[in-house]
């Protein structure tokens, strides 16, 4: 028995290792590089929350853009007045120069599904982890953009304060 188990040991020390190799193996995937951004954003982030009037006041100023990366489909059916669209999976530095323009200093606005109340489609609420509006601020960052502003209040489509296009949720 000790003599089997000595023939197998290595063979599942190996199998062990395969896992942190195939990792390492992909040079365009950094999920360390990912939680080191995430972590050294998280003070900003919290300063660059702001509530809805503040936040409209400012997505309408000259030179502002209110960006919306929810899905085309979602954006579709309904979103802020004035947005524009720019899924997050879309991202590239090349998409991102197309829809914002070169000035990487130019003040960039930004709200989710999980900033409105409804919970129906087009704004359907995700998991809070999940919230789209952390991905799109750490991203946005990530590719150099660091005048970002994030809503930080929940509203309605129906709320006539909120200058909805399209079909307000039921």
């Amino acid at each position: 028995m000790k003599r089997l188990a000595c023939l197998f040991a290595p063979l599942a020390l190996a199998c062990l290792a395969m896992p942190a190799q195939a990792a390492e193996a992909n040079p365009q995937i950094d999920y360390d590089g990912f939680v080191a951004l995430s972590a050294s954003l998280a003070e900003t982030r919290a300063r660059h929350r702001l509530p809805f009037e503040e936040f409209m006041k400012r997505a309408r100023a000259e030179g502002a853009i209110l960006l919306d990366a929810r899905s085309a489909a979602a954006f579709a059916q309904g979103h802020i007045e004035g947005a524009v669209n720019l899924p997050l999976p879309d991202f590239t530095d090349e998409a991102l120069a197309e829809v914002l323009g070169p000035d990487r200093d130019r003040p960039i606005y930004i709200y989710c599904n999980n900033n409105f109340s409804d919970n129906f489609a087009p704004v359907v609420t995700k998991r809070a982890p999940l919230a789209l509006n952390i991905s799109t601020f750490i991203n946005l960052h990530g590719y150099g953009y660091a005048n970002v502003w994030e809503l930080a209040d929940i509203v309605a489509t129906g709320d006539p304060q909120v200058p909805w296009a399209g079909s307000a949720a039921l």
